[in-house]
């Protein structure tokens, strides 16, 4: 890489982690991030709801987000850099060939190439890969609400829940679910009502 280009990286860099520090000590004058003074302000938290609560912690954790976002591409920038005085700046880290000027270009700090950056990538748990084991056995049983083991359905998984539910000596309110459930106080007629008037 020639000297011009490796000056103009270079101020590139040095532009990109002003920003970077100016982004955090705005976001701290803006208590973004280390602002405590919210959860502080009061004795108790007992009389808040617990949503204003989660607010607030959301709101903290989204800045701490921010702050390590920002601290991680300002680490990235110091480490190229150093690779810059060490002469190795623009080679990848995992092969060692050099990186494209034109990624370069994109993002100055870059440590990969593009193919092992790829590669790196997709070795990455994709959401759906990263499920729980239990999900498997759970799917392998239960496939559309259907145990093809035992033939015991949704619906019977629910007509059995209904049994173990049931209580002796009480008489259930719902009897059918297609019938439309009223309320006692309203199955009084007005001539019951004009009745019991005096």
């Amino acid at each position: 890489m020639d000297n011009n280009l490796l000056e103009k990286f270079k101020n590139k860099l040095k532009s990109q982690r002003r920003e970077a520090e100016d982004l955090l000590i705005q976001m701290e004058r803006n208590d973004t991030i280390k602002s405590n003074e919210e959860f502080s302000s009061e004795l108790s938290a007992y009389d808040n709801h617990p949503a204003d609560s989660a607010s607030s912690l959301y709101d903290k954790e989204r800045g701490l987000a921010f702050q390590k976002n920002e601290e991680i591409i300002i680490g990235k920038i110091d480490s190229a850099l150093k690779n810059m005085e060490d002469g190795t700046y623009g080679m990848c880290k995992k092969c060692g060939k050099e990186i494209e000027k034109e990624r370069l270009e994109y993002v100055p700090y870059a440590e990969y190439c593009v193919h092992c950056q790829k590669n790196m990538d997709n070795l990455k748990p994709v959401e759906t890969k990263n499920r729980p084991p239990e999900e498997d056995v759970l799917e392998d049983v239960m496939e559309d609400g259907y145990d093809r083991h035992t033939e015991f359905d949704a619906e019977d998984s629910y007509q059995a829940v209904g049994k173990f539910n049931k209580r002796k000596n009480i008489v259930e309110e719902y009897r059918d679910e297609d019938e439309e459930y009223v309320e006692p106080v309203e199955s009084i007629s007005n001539d019951q009502y004009k009745n019991q008037l005096p």
